[in-house]
């Protein structure tokens, strides 16, 4: 892959935007599946199935859960625009915005205690 010399600000906010995805995640992860409070559900069995599903009750979310969430989505969404519309994309030569794209994503790879090696020697932000 070859070497670009992003400007800091950019490397900065794709680095805010990975930690921002990485938090927003992790919250998800952890939220009941409705926002708001909901009963429990379980299908009929299927045809050519022994498989039923379900969901148990969801309490919704909390106020704190919803702020938080929302507060979390802006700032994804956000820093995604940031990263997007940068004016360092209109510097490259056509044909090459989209490896650098792929790049950048990478830049920081390894700089976080939260990096793992992969078996192949490279380094993966893990999550």
């Amino acid at each position: 892959m070859a070497e670009y010399d992003f400007p800091d600000d950019l490397r900065d906010a794709q680095l805010r935007l990975d930690q921002a995805s990485a938090a927003y995640r992790a919250l998800c992860r952890t939220l009941p599946w409705s926002v708001e409070p909901e009963p429990g559900w379980e299908s009929e069995k299927q045809p050519y199935s022994e498989r039923r599903s379900s969901m148990a009750a969801s309490p919704g979310y909390t106020p704190e859960q919803k702020t938080e969430e929302a507060r979390l989505r802006r700032e994804v969404l956000q820093l995604s625009t940031s990263v997007s519309t940068h004016p360092y994309w209109s510097t490259l030569e056509t044909g090459t915005t989209v490896d650098a794209r792929m790049a950048l994503k990478h830049v920081h790879d390894g700089d976080s205690p939260l990096a793992d090696t992969v078996g192949d020697g490279s380094s993966r932000q893990g999550v």
